[in-house]
């Protein structure tokens, strides 16, 4: 069992913090990248997209209005585009100086044209699942795409699916997701990762998370366990701001807790052969048990059953030959006690 490839899913949320903290957001995006890389998260992914061309002005919140108040998707959005091809230049030349990969949801053509260049796989989303001309405009670039599959039906999911492969896409994952933001855990349905396996046995399935952090972040370390070989979550370096994705993101301490359970799982879950390892060999000779005998005995006396009992430790006679032991002669004096070895009978 592999550990996940890792997805902090930045999107806009350096623009918030950028506000609180007095920098410019393309600084704060470089400090994003950086806390990304200090707890060994393997990607950071933005989101790129204008407004004028990703919602249209009437189009309503989907979101929970308590914590972003905004009421439009165009208004929200129009807050947060003002990125552009030299922005993510710069983001991507810094996350390959630090070693880090570079992703950036594109939500347009240009965008996505513009990113080529950029990025070794193309991150589609939920959102864009029926888009198919889009789908197939970035599967001809044939570079991997990661399609999240969130609120649709596996028939959607399915011809989205062949498209990308009528263009000969070199690789897809399949991302189940809860396109509900926060995703309350009883809504999470981390089972359906199983049923992706299952039914696209030739594909990658992974999870993208949009539950509130927990804890011991459980919710990935089970998605993890269910079968997710990609995970992503929304990131945040403030999860007490409103607004935006910052009240469902884990921060980097969020992060830093589900890399190591993943380690850990990896550590223990081990291989699926069925042996004696090597930390067993001792304990596996002083725990066992041994034929030795109840009384003192002559040489040349006939084992009965009574003369024996099974002790510890194992570096005798096995039990398991106690019926090829009875009946036999001892052949020397021996005490009570004595461990059986097969040149004593």
């Amino acid at each position: 069992m592999n550990k996940p490839y890792i997805i902090a899913e930045a999107g806009v949320n350096f623009y918030d913090t950028a506000k609180q903290r007095g920098v410019t957001p393309l600084e704060e995006a470089l400090h994003y990248v950086d806390e990304a890389k200090r707890v060994g998260i393997d990607a950071i992914k933005f989101q790129t997209y204008k407004a004028n061309t990703i919602a249209s002005k009437n189009s309503p919140a989907y979101w929970d209005t308590t914590k972003e108040v905004t009421k439009t998707q165009y208004e929200l959005f129009s807050k947060y585009d003002h990125f552009g091809e030299e922005e993510y230049r710069q983001l991507y030349n810094y996350c390959k100086k630090v070693g880090i990969d570079f992703l950036s949801t594109p939500f347009d053509y240009a965008s996505a044209d513009y990113l080529q260049n950029m990025m070794d796989v193309y991150k589609i989303s939920s959102s864009d699942l029926s888009n198919i001309p889009f789908i197939r405009h970035i599967a001809k670039k044939g570079k991997p795409i990661f399609l999240s599959v969130g609120a649709a039906y596996l028939s959607e999911v399915e011809y989205a699916v062949r498209v990308i492969k009528e263009e000969q896409c070199p690789k897809i994952v399949l991302m189940h997701c809860v396109l509900s933001y926060p995703c309350a855990y009883q809504n999470a349905n981390l089972n359906v990762i199983k049923t992706l396996r299952h039914v696209f046995p030739d594909i990658t399935i992974g999870y993208s998370d949009h539950t509130l952090p927990d804890d011991t972040m459980t919710v990935l370390t089970a998605a993890y366990l269910a079968g997710a070989e990609v995970i992503e979550k929304h990131f945040t370096l403030d999860k007490s701001l409103p607004g935006n994705d910052h009240y469902h993101a884990g921060d980097p301490d969020d992060f830093a807790k589900a890399i190591n359970n993943f380690k850990l799982i990896k550590e223990i879950m081990g291989t699926e052969e069925k042996t004696v390892l090597p930390c067993e060999i001792i304990p596996r000779r002083e725990a066992r048990r041994s034929l030795v005998l109840t009384r003192d005995m002559k040489e040349g006396e006939v084992i009965t059953q009574d003369d024996l009992i099974a002790k510890r430790p194992g570096v005798g006679i096995s039990p398991a030959y106690q019926e090829i032991v009875v009946g036999r002669c001892v052949r020397k004096d021996c005490k009570e006690d004595t461990i059986l070895t097969w040149d004593l009978v």
